[in-house]
């Protein structure tokens, strides 16, 4: 499954929508994300499945690249 991470670059940054970058993950679960994501100094706000029409949608953005951590 892919998910979308919508995180701030720094622990110590309180999260500011302006600042708020996304990348794409392949887990089998959220908590499987959060886990590989813990060693990078990232204030993760939000973590969501990206399924379906909306997978599709997201796949048209030239950005769109799923990160693979093992």
């Amino acid at each position: 499954m892919i998910f979308k991470v919508y995180y701030q670059e720094s622990l110590k940054q309180v999260p500011v929508r302006e600042n708020t970058k996304t990348i794409y993950m392949a887990a089998d679960s959220e908590r499987e994300v959060r886990t590989k994501l813990s060693d990078r100094p990232f204030n993760i706000e939000y973590v969501e499945a990206v399924k379906g029409k909306y997978l599709e949608y997201e796949q048209q953005n030239e950005d769109f690249e799923v990160l693979e951590i093992e």
